[in-house]
């Protein structure tokens, strides 16, 4: 029989039913310590700047900058919960059942309300490049922010109504002490991906298409300046670049995000994670959580009114009177 040490089990006191650690070298183990504490820290200060700018700064209160902060918003609590991912690392869960459950269903209530806000970029994106001249009127700020919250609203109810059995009784799953599991029905699953990924993923794509050849029959007229006759003609074509950069950038928002998720639910797809190692499964979630903390630095890099935010933030000048209407863009 083997003899288990009680360095290998997550209660040592309870040496029958605790669970054990996985056997991963220290070194490993280490180095994802410090990754994942890296990220998370990282992830959740610059989304913190991003919220800020946008709700301090009244001239980035924008529809498209609405949006934005709902990502940031919800890429800001990942990197908060990253903390308790990283408590999995050895294998062990020390706070409890209930905390497992809540722990995973705000998971994904936050993973469901950044897919469904990708969503809504897109479908902004589209109506700016392929119907310019009744954007205004069709995406404005009320509406924007109705659609925004029914987006969490419906990612809270529906998330809490497919975890309803772990909600009731957390910890049902879990076949030692120590260990955070929680199942969901399989057709409830399948719906659940469909719902959260391909789905949103394939409308995504749709939309996009349609942006890109929309975009580059409008680069190749403002080149030859086809419409840039009459002053009111050019004021048109400034307002179309930069609407098509802004197309551009949200763009490499949604090209990351769907390069770091699609890893974690093709594995989820094809039902290949008990076949994965520690190592590959660790990769798999960390590039799932490093998408929110890319982000903001792909928004530092294109956005200069981002980077002018964050000068004025981290030199305490929004604590001025009358800060929130100083000229950003």
């Amino acid at each position: 029989m083997e003899i288990l040490e009680e360095t290998d089990l997550c209660f040592p006191q309870l040496l029958n039913s605790s669970c054990r650690k996985p056997i991963r070298p220290h070194f490993e183990t280490m180095l994802i310590y410090i990754l994942l504490s890296f990220i998370s820290l990282l992830t959740a200060a610059l989304n913190l700047l991003v919220i800020i700018s946008i709700s301090h700064f009244k001239q980035l209160q924008t529809p498209t900058n609405l949006l934005l902060l709902s990502l940031a918003v919800s890429d800001f609590f990942v990197g908060l919960f990253m903390f308790f991912q990283i408590m999995l690392i050895d294998g062990c869960w020390f706070l409890g059942d209930l905390m497992c459950t809540l722990y995973n269903v705000l998971d994904y209530i936050i993973t469901s309300a950044s897919v469904g806000t990708m969503v809504l970029i897109s479908v902004d994106r589209y109506v700016a490049i392929c119907d310019p001249l009744h954007y205004s009127t069709k995406i404005t700020v009320r509406g924007v922010a109705l659609c925004t919250c029914l987006c969490w609203v419906c990612s809270v109810l529906y998330n809490s109504l497919m975890m309803k059995a772990n909600l009731k009784q957390p910890g049902r799953y879990n076949s030692c002490i120590g260990q955070c599991v929680i199942v969901i029905d399989h057709v409830a699953g399948l719906v659940d991906l469909f719902l959260s990924f391909i789905g949103p993923v394939i409308v995504i794509i749709v939309l996009y298409m349609r942006v890109f050849v929309v975009a580059v029959s409008q680069a190749r007229a403002i080149r030859s300046h086809i419409a840039a006759v009459t002053i009111q003609c050019s004021v048109k074509v400034t307002a179309k670049k930069s609407e098509l950069k802004a197309a551009g950038t949200l763009g490499v928002v949604i090209v990351v995000f769907l390069l770091c998720l699609c890893p974690y639910f093709c594995v989820t797809l094809t039902g290949q994670d008990t076949l994965l190692d520690a190592s590959s499964a660790a990769f798999v979630i960390c590039l799932f959580y490093f998408n929110s903390c890319l982000n903001p630095l792909i928004y530092t890099f294109f956005y200069p009114w981002f980077r002018k935010s964050v000068r004025l933030i981290v030199t305490l000048q929004i604590l001025k009177p009358d800060s929130c209407k100083i000229s950003i863009l």
